[in-house]
């Protein structure tokens, strides 16, 4: 939240510094990787103590990614469970939190929803215009607040480029798919700007799963507008905005009782779902003392609205609008001491303000709530000998609901450069606090419970860093182990918070490879165990998680081929076994694997021929239990740049 400030500006510029080699004495010089995530200022990843993962706008291209969702299933201890094809309900669950334990930040705007139990649907996230992903793992509350127990994802978009710059894609395929992307940037010495449309349309796949004998389609339609600009005033001056838009349309089926399995599950239904959302956010960046201390003042806006329908007749059955007004202010002083221990310091103020609102209407039920939060935050980054990194962080929330909650993060990192060696850990404290359905909802199947209490966490990890094959190789080992208390759960037809202590821990292992020019792999692997006070297995936490993905670009790199393998293994899930959902049981799901072909031509400098097919062993999976997905698919397209 307090990084927000800096993240809608900092972020993209290193970004793109990181990109762009920079020339000195003919030789080229690749500049550090960068973090804006895991520190309130950015960091190169040489330095942080955390487990992060990046992934890039260009990585993005090159499996011709559609939404980001699909990116994320790469990521170490990151799980997506999409309720259904595409279009669907998708969540993230990160080291075996829960879906609403990991924060979300899209060009520094928090856009995690306070009418949908504070998460983020990553269902209507187009990739297009994604320049980076940042992932961050472990309770991140001291930097973040609420909702960041299991870790943050940062998103941040592009910004123009210097000169005018217009490209567009338009593609179509399988399900009667069609899709299609257009931007134009332009960008000086003291400007940039960048504006654009993406939008997908299928006739998709029943929702509720064939296998179940479901036959109907359900189609789904989405269009996101986006503009993101800066100017600078002075020399010590930045003004900068981002504008986001996205009206959606989704096929559903309903819930109900299969007695030929004994639980409940999809069904083939005429309902439908229309949801917009809209992010923005303003900020000024002030730096002084030749750059050594730098002021960012941020405000952004969220407002995300779901209409739920019976069709023919179309009826409103419920509506669900969430809303928050962000405020942040951070200042950051960075200074050097090369005569005690060629030492480097940043030293960091924070405080955010959070007035969230959640509005439901139904035939059932309505309710209008809101909530005030403020946090303040304080930071210190030491970094001795260009080698050893230390961080402290410490925050203090206000919440007029909730006692206030303090929480707190260290990290270290030490490089050993003779054997290209890095050791990371990093300890933190988390808080979540209950959502305002959780409080207040009511439901035909569901009551709150103004009653519940903050879920509280606290996490290490421990890893080391191995450079391979001079530099030609990375291999990351790092084990986790995370405690959370008042864990809230469902218990007949509402929550509480669960006595005990869940436990979680787990090892991820990452590897990146270039044997030869042109060629990369990447490769992942988790595994995780996670149970709750009573013994039982956490549902939708598959125990083994695996990613492989294989990048070959050929003929001078106007060829590209890329393959990615997903794995997800075993996992369990919930169903109700009566039709009043009033009990449950929990269920296993089978493990799957998910593997994606794309590959690319240039047909000239401005125009690209691509396709790729998705799900290429036709797997026939769920990652929630009765909700079906696309078998084999393939797509073709163009893309053009001017």
């Amino acid at each position: 939240m307090q990084l927000s400030a800096a993240l809608c500006l900092s972020a993209s510029a290193f970004s793109l510094a990181v990109s762009s080699p920079a020339l000195a004495q003919d030789d080229m010089v690749v500049l550090p990787e960068i973090s804006v995530t895991a520190n309130l200022t950015e960091t190169p990843l040489t330095k942080v103590g955390s487990a992060v993962t990046v992934i890039t706008g260009e990585e993005l291209k090159e499996q011709k990614i559609l939404t980001v969702a699909d990116a994320l299933r790469q990521v170490p201890s990151v799980a997506v469970n999409q309720g259904g094809p595409r279009g669907q309900f998708t969540q993230l669950r990160i080291r075996g939190s829960e879906g609403n334990q990991t924060k979300v930040f899209i060009d520094g705007i928090p856009v995690n929803d306070p009418a949908r139990g504070s998460e983020f649907d990553f269902a209507n996230l187009l990739a297009d215009d994604v320049e980076r992903i940042e992932v961050l793992r472990g309770p991140q509350s001291a930097l973040y607040g609420s909702d960041a127990i299991g870790g943050v994802v940062n998103i941040v978009t592009r910004r123009g480029e210097a000169g005018t710059r217009l490209s567009g894609r338009i593609e179509a395929g399988s399900h009667g798919t069609v899709s299609g992307h257009a931007a134009i940037s332009a960008g000086g010495e003291n400007f940039d700007f960048l504006t654009g449309a993406a939008g997908v349309r299928t006739d998709g796949v029943s929702v509720a799963d064939e296998r179940l004998g479901n036959t109907e389609k359900d189609a789904y339609e989405n269009g996101t507008f986006y503009a993101k600009g800066g100017v600078d005033v002075t020399d010590w001056l930045n003004l900068s905005g981002v504008a986001r838009y996205t009206r959606s349309r989704t096929d559903l089926d309903t819930e109900g009782f299969l007695p030929s399995v004994g639980h409940t599950g999809p069904l083939d239904s005429n309902q439908d779902v229309k949801g917009e959302q809209l992010f923005t956010r303003a900020q000024a960046k002030v730096t002084l003392l030749e750059g050594h201390w730098e002021q960012v003042a941020g405000i952004a806006y969220t407002e995300q609205n779901r209409d739920y329908r019976d069709l023919k007749p179309t009826v409103v059955t419920g509506t669900y609008e969430g809303e928050r007004v962000h405020l942040d202010y951070q200042s950051s002083f960075m200074f050097d001491t090369p005569g005690i221990a060629d030492a480097a310091h940043t030293l960091t103020f924070a405080v955010q303000r959070d007035e969230d609102s959640a509005v439901s209407e139904s035939v059932w039920s309505s309710f209008d709530r809101s909530v005030t939060s403020t946090g303040f935050v304080g930071q210190y980054q030491l970094s001795l000998f260009e080698d050893l990194s230390l961080t402290a962080g410490l925050r203090h929330d206000r919440n007029d609901i909730f006692d206030d909650a303090t929480t707190y993060r260290l990290t270290g990192a030490y490089n050993i450069r003779p054997t290209g060696t890095k050791l990371h850990a990093s300890y933190g404290t988390g808080v979540k606090n209950p959502t305002l359905f959780e409080l207040y909802g009511y439901t035909n199947t569901y009551r709150g419970n103004p009653d519940l209490q903050p879920e509280e966490a606290k996490g290490f990890d421990v890893g080391v860093t191995q450079a391979l094959w001079e530099d030609a190789a990375s291999l990351d080992v790092t084990y986790f182990n995370q405690r959370i208390t008042n864990l809230i759960t469902g218990s007949g037809q509402t929550s509480t918070n669960l006595p005990g202590e869940t436990e979680i821990d787990g090892v991820e292992v990452g590897l990146t490879v270039q044997p030869v020019e042109g060629l990369s792999v990447t490769g992942s692997y988790t595994y995780t165990e996670g149970e709750d006070s009573t013994g039982a297995e956490l549902v939708r936490r598959p125990q083994n998680l695996a990613s492989l993905v294989v990048n070959y670009a050929f003929l001078g790199g106007r060829a590209n081929v890329n393959l990615s393998i997903d794995y997800n293994g075993e996992q369990k899930d919930w169903v109700w076994t009566d039709p009043f959902y009033a009990n449950r049981q929990t269920i296993s799901l089978d493990a799957y694997t998910l593997v994606d072909v794309a590959a690319s031509y240039d047909l000239t400098d401005h125009a690209q021929l691509y396709g790729r097919v998705e799900n290429l062993l036709d797997e026939e999976y769920y990652d929630v239990w009765g909700y079906g997905a696309e078998g084999v698919s393939a797509y073709a397209g163009l893309r053009l740049t001017f």
